[in-house]
């Protein structure tokens, strides 16, 4: 790369570092790509972490030694979320989003950039100090907000699948029950998807009781996997506490009343904000 202004240096660091989140980038690399002392990248970095912190975009965090360097980690405000949330609940509880049996149509907000980038960087703020090899999801609707958050962490996507895919290779299948109609479902996922021991975040789009989750977990004890965290985009609130099968989770909105005959919904902001 040709030496540039530092005005345009400045530009150009923060954009690469923005694109390489949860990334160890040492000082000798930035050095050489800007042809600059490491004093003067040095500098440049101190007015990075500075604005990154002020505006909310995330921590700028600086390892010393010979191995060190800086590494991005995105981050979003709790206030800046809440009220992002907020904005989200009310497109939410449009009426016509009611479906039968309590379900909400989210595809089309599950295809909006703008709205999956503010949602990965809540989960990745919330589990930032997780520590998480991949990021799980079953299709399809969950796929979406998988790779939001992955964007933010950095970090590989595994996909479990509703039935067996010839292309997938040799796989684990499980049977589970549904935990809201009590219904016993499949799912599975491909032997070379997952590591033995990797750490697992798993993330999905609406949970009722929970049964889907759980037979995710259930299949990663297959796997001798274990689940770092479990993130929820939206969760039900109908379902009393003793038919939650889940207890250890971070949800982002609560659907707390629904009425099918008027179609009217509340939803608020999740347990991530309480």
């Amino acid at each position: 790369m040709k030496k540039l202004k530092r005005s345009a240096r400045l530009v150009e660091m923060t954009q690469y570092l923005l694109t390489r989140p949860h990334t160890l980038i040492s000082l000798t690399a930035f050095a050489d790509r800007y042809q600059s002392a490491k004093s003067s990248i040095s500098e440049d970095l101190a007015i990075i972490k500075e604005v990154f912190e002020e505006e909310g975009l995330g921590e700028l965090n600086t390892l010393a030694g010979a191995a060190g360097g800086v590494k991005y980690t995105p981050k979003m405000s709790k206030a800046e979320a809440l009220m992002n949330m907020n904005h989200i609940c009310r497109q939410l509880e449009q009426p016509e989003r009611v479906l039968p049996g309590g379900y909400l149509y989210m595809t089309d907000m599950l295809g909006m950039p703008g709205l999956l980038a503010d949602v990965g960087r809540m989960f990745a703020t919330a589990f930032a100090a997780a520590d998480v090899d991949v990021i799980m999801t079953v299709e399809t609707k969950g796929i979406p907000l998988a790779y939001a958050t992955a964007a933010c962490l950095n970090l590989p996507v595994v996909i479990v699948r509703r039935d067996n895919k010839v292309t997938e290779g040799s796989a684990v299948s499980i049977n589970y029950v549904s935990g809201s109609n009590k219904r016993i479902q499949t799912m599975s996922l491909a032997r070379r998807a997952l590591k033995e021991q990797a750490r697992v975040l798993i993330i999905d789009d609406f949970m009722k009781a929970g049964g889907t989750i759980q037979g995710m977990m259930d299949l990663l004890f297959e796997f001798n996997a274990k689940v770092a965290g479990v993130g929820v985009f939206v969760e039900s609130g109908e379902l009393g506490t003793e038919e939650r099968l889940l207890e250890d989770y971070v949800s982002l909105a609560k659907l707390t009343a629904v009425d099918l005959k008027t179609k009217h919904t509340t939803i608020v902001p999740g347990n991530y904000f309480d």
